[in-house]
Formats: structure tokens, sequence, C-alpha cells
């Protein structure tokens, strides 16, 4: 944590810097963001967190004018150790929340819950039970300024379990009762909520709006004029979902269309990490830019991220399908799919689910035998639990795929890339990579473009990104 560059960031303002840090101010109890637009304390008031939940934990609440829950989320290089990084994902699926406890979640991840306890305060300055409760409140904070939802619900999706245990947090924190925060008299949209994703920039939505398009599910996705949307199935509900960006506020505007509001912290989450809102563009770029080789693409493409994806079997399944074929190709093929084997709710396609495809004959796809039957055995391989799609482990994970005949090393680690996040993931073996390296980096095989990506861990991931957008004319 570096004093200087904190001190000037929050001086200046700098958005780079949003949930990065977080400044506390002695002299009010309060912290804030960097963008804090109230006039800036006195240097021997302040002192900096690296984490809101640390902040809270050393007394401090949060700014009403700057809004803390609405900076961006913590960013990747935040988890240094793989475990917290894991862990933090699980902890943003729900699961310390309500009956959770740090036990269950230490057993997940392999690891004693001392020593859990000792790596989240050594990363990030605050155990996971603190994590877990600042991110319940900043979401139930979200809710009530950008929504009309009664507190019940806003309770309920924000993972409290009941009123009281949400009034009585807000009560501590703010001193205000939630009616007395919201402030307003609110009448209920029915079925579509909206609620804003910060990022930090530079962000290329440009490059993932590109991916995303050239790969769009025909069917479930459409994306169009800068626009995303597609069909969601979150439990047993269906919905759609709708993605636009504002550039000059630096977030995306997200329109959640489902008949209750209970899934609406799953939706966020899984948007976030779909279009990469956590990434931390400073961090990625100067590493990166330290290989003179990446160093001009980085400039000419900053706030590169990875897209990630709204369902993890359906990039399995595209990453089966897309093998020794053009994006095209594979794109017109997942559409046979979905036509043939998805599901229809609301007039609109769901994406097959591994259960479906799961009991399907393979002759019965449009593309060779040995991809089909890939297709349909690692579907039973997610229905009987023997691939985990949604471990952070991408070592077994990779594991887990390979040992399905016809998953090769690229799937794997295509799905790893796009399924679980993973910012290391790397495609050595890529067509198009292998390409680049040879024309671009001098590296002759496979095993040359994999030495030399160790000196872009731990963001292998964007450095193939990059690699990727250096190909035009290879």
């Amino acid at each position: 944590m570096n004093q200087q560059v904190f001190e000037q960031a929050r001086l200046s303002r700098d958005a780079r810097f949003d949930g990065r840090f977080f400044t506390a101010v002695n002299t009010t109890g309060i912290y804030c963001r960097p963008i804090c637009p109230v006039k800036a304390p006195k240097s021997r008031n302040v002192q900096f967190f690296t984490t809101a939940a640390a902040a809270s934990e050393a007394g401090f609440r949060p700014c009403l004018r700057c809004r803390p829950e609405s900076s961006p989320g913590t960013p990747a290089w935040a988890g240094t150790s793989a475990t917290v990084s894991r862990g933090l994902r699980l902890i943003s699926e729900g699961t310390l929340d309500q009956e959770g406890s740090v036990e269950a979640l230490s057993d997940r991840l392999g690891v004693t819950p001392r020593h859990l306890s000792r790596l989240f305060l050594q990363h990030l300055g605050a155990s996971p039970i603190a994590i877990a409760q600042t991110r319940r409140l900043h979401f139930a904070k979200k809710l009530l300024d950008e929504t009309d939802l009664p507190m019940t619900e806003i309770a309920m999706s924000a993972g409290y379990g009941s009123v009281r245990r949400f009034n009585d947090h807000i009560r501590s924190v703010y001193g205000k009762t939630p009616s007395a925060l919201r402030n307003r008299t609110t009448t209920r949209e029915v079925s579509s909520f909206q609620l804003r994703l910060p990022y930090r920039p530079p962000y290329d939505y440009q490059g993932v709006i590109k991916f995303l398009a050239l790969r769009a599910t025909p069917g479930v996705e459409v994306v169009k004029d800068g626009r995303y949307e597609r069909s969601i199935r979150v439990g047993a509900e269906t919905g759609r979902l709708i993605v636009t960006h504002q550039p000059l506020h630096n977030l995306l505007l997200c329109e959640i269309r489902l008949g209750s509001s209970k899934h609406l912290m799953t939706v966020v989450e899984k948007v976030r990490r779909m279009f990469d809102l956590n990434a931390d563009p400073m961090e990625i770029g100067s590493c990166l830019a330290r290989d003179p080789d990446l160093a001009s693409a980085v400039e000419r493409k900053p706030g590169l991220r990875i897209p990630g994806t709204w369902d993890p079997y359906e990039v399995l399944v595209r990453a089966i399908v897309g093998q020794q074929i053009s994006v095209k190709g594979a794109t017109t093929v997942m559409g046979k799919i979905v036509r043939n084997f998805g599901e229809i709710a609301d007039g609109q396609y769901l994406f097959p689910s591994p259960e479906s495809l799961a009991e399907l004959v393979p002759a019965n796809l449009p593309m060779p035998g040995a991809r089909a039957t890939a297709i349909a055995d690692s579907a039973r391989a997610v229905v009987h639990k023997e691939v985990n799609l949604a471990t952070q482990d991408t070592a077994a994970l990779v594991t887990q795929l390979t040992g399905i005949k016809g998953v090769g090393p690229w799937t794997a680690q295509y799905v790893a890339m796009r399924a679980i996040n993973d910012p290391d993931a790397f495609l050595h073996t890529d067509l198009v990579l292998r390409k680049v390296a040879a024309s671009r980096l001098s590296l002759t095989n496979d095993r040359a473009l994999l030495a030399r990506a160790d000196g872009w861990r731990p963001w292998r991931a964007y450095a193939g990104m990059y690699l990727w957008s250096m190909a035009d004319g290879v």
C-alpha cells in the first residue's frame, strides 16, 4: 500500500483508483472513495484502507455523498493469494449469508478457519465475516438508492435473512433507519430493476462488446449498437438481461427483468464477472507493458478486459464446438443446438441445460461425431458432478475437463478464462496465438511461448487477449 500514491490519487480525485483504496477521515469518522467530491481533508487527518471492510472494522462509516457501495469491486490484485481470491468469489456468491460459517468456507477452500482469517487480514485487512457483512450492507444501500423495492425485499435480496437484522445493521452503521436514508416515497416498478455497475477506467467496452457480438449464441443473445441482451435463468426464474454503457459516468447500466428481486445480488455478481468490472487496468497494463513486444498493444488498447460468461456450461459447449472451426462457424452451430434442444420461456430461448444435453444422441448434433460425443459426455460429467464449473481451482478444473475424451488443454484453458475468470489462464496451443508469437515475438513453438508467458503472470489471460488483438495481418 503506497501511501504517497494514494495521497496523490485522493487529492486529484483520480477515477483509476476508485475501489483500490478508501480514505478514512479521523475527525469525522467517515470513509470515502478517492473520487469523493467534498473538500479534501487535511493529510494529517486521513488514513488509507485497501478495502471498505477494513475501514468499517476500524470503526469508520460510509460516506453518504460519494457512496462507497457504488465503487467498483475489489480488484483482482487484492487477492494475491489464490486462496483469498477463491474465498472472495465464494463470499460474493453468498456463501456466508444467513447461516453460513467461516468453518464451512474454509472447508471448501481446503484450509483451517484460523489460516483463512490470517490470509484475509494480511491481504484485505479484514476477516471473511467482515467482508461478507460489508458486502451485504453495500448492496442493501445500493438497492435503497437505486430501486423502489420495499424494505423486506431489500433485506432478503441483500442476504440478511430478516428485516430486523437489516434494520439493526443499517442503523448501527449510518445512525439512521433505512427509511430515513431513502428519504423519498416509492412506487415499486414490478419485474424490472435498473442498477448502475461502476468500473475503474480505462475500460475497453468496444473490445468486450465486439468479442461478445462475434460469439453471441443465436436465439439466446443479441448484441446490437453497443447493447448486450440475453435470456437468463436464475434458480427457477427466467427473465431478460440488458446491459448498456455510460462512459461519461464510468459505469454499465444493467436492466434486470425478473419476476422477483430475490436473485438480484446473484445477477449483479454474474454481470460484474461477465464484463470483468473488477479488473484493475493500471495494475494489469503496467505489468504487461514491461514486455517491449506487448507495450505498444497495451498503449493502443488501454483498459482491455476478459469477457466472461453468464452460463459456464454454455461456454464449455461453445469451446468444444469451436475446436478447429472458425468463430463464425461455431456461432452458427450454437444456434442450431439452441433451436433443437433449447427451452422456450416467455417467448425466448434459454440455452439447453446439462441435463437436456446429457441424454442426446451425438448423431443429432450438426458437427463431427467426436465433438458431439464430447458435448454429451461433458454434459453427463457436469450432471454427475464429475466436473465442477463453479470451482475456483483452475488446476482442478483443467484436470476434470481434460479427463473427458475430446476435451484438450485449449478447451480447458478457454473455459477457465471465461467461465471462472482466471486472469492467468493461457491458451498457448491456440493457432492464432502461435502465429502471432512466431511473427511478432520470434517464438517458434508452444514451449517457447509458454516460457515467455511466465513474465506475464499473473495476467497471462490478458496477455493472450492482447496477442489476439495483434493478429490482423498475421
